[in-house]
């Protein structure tokens, strides 16, 4: 199983970035698809969550309203649309994939696969 995550970059406030997470080695469909993010110094925090079909998605309270995940599951491909960034969202964000959807899904302990991580910088 490979995520690779990608579309991370320097933006400064107020702007907006696409993060982009492709999945191989595994049925996509069969996944509920996190994003995470840890800051320096910080924990890794859920940022949202989007259901296998794509159907139904949650979000931190820090990414209501800013941060929407969508999902093509025929190109095994799960984004992270970010608008209105915050220099308090500078992290290294994290695509995470788990079959187990009873699971807590702001635990990143329930998530058994994980992309490198790619980092986001917002600058003030």
């Amino acid at each position: 199983v490979q995520l690779q995550a990608s579309g991370g970059g320097l933006v400064q406030a107020g702007g907006s970035l696409r993060l982009s997470c492709v999945a191989s080695g595994l049925n996509f469909r069969n996944y509920r698809m996190g994003w995470f993010r840890q800051a320096p110094g910080k924990e890794r925090d859920l940022v949202g969550v989007i259901s296998q079909n794509g159907g139904s998605a949650n979000y931190a309270e820090s990414a209501k309203g800013r941060f929407t995940i969508n999902r093509d599951n025929a190109k095994n491909t799960v984004y992270l649309q970010m608008n209105s960034l915050k220099p308090e969202d500078t992290a290294v964000y994290y695509c995470a994939a788990t079959t187990d959807v009873l699971s807590a899904a702001y635990s990143s302990s329930n998530y058994p696969y994980w992309g490198q991580g790619t980092l986001v910088t917002v600058s003030s």
